[in-house]
């Protein structure tokens, strides 16, 4: 993993060696590093690691919400009318 004091350190990647080099820099990025692109000496974009996601757990929500007896019951003739309107 690469440090912060590194990270500020590191020179901007020109985009045309970022487009040659994507495959490394992306693992780069995944392992925590930022990689700055630029287009003639300037910053342009950002390659960052993904913030790492969180595992869903089944039924987790359970019990924090009621459905309705009548939620499989039609529609209302004007909200089914409406839904109909805004197709393709």
């Amino acid at each position: 993993m690469v440090n912060l004091h590194q990270m500020a350190l590191r020179k901007p990647v020109n985009i045309a060696d970022a487009k040659a080099r994507l495959p490394e820099l992306v693992e780069r990025a995944a392992s925590g590093e930022e990689i700055v692109i630029a287009r003639n000496g300037q910053p342009r974009a950002r390659l960052v690691p993904l913030a790492p996601s969180r595992a869903r757990i089944p039924g987790h929500g359970a019990g924090q919400w009621d459905v309705g007896d009548d939620f499989n019951e039609p529609l209302p003739a004007d909200l089914s009318d409406a839904f109909r309107r805004a197709g393709p």
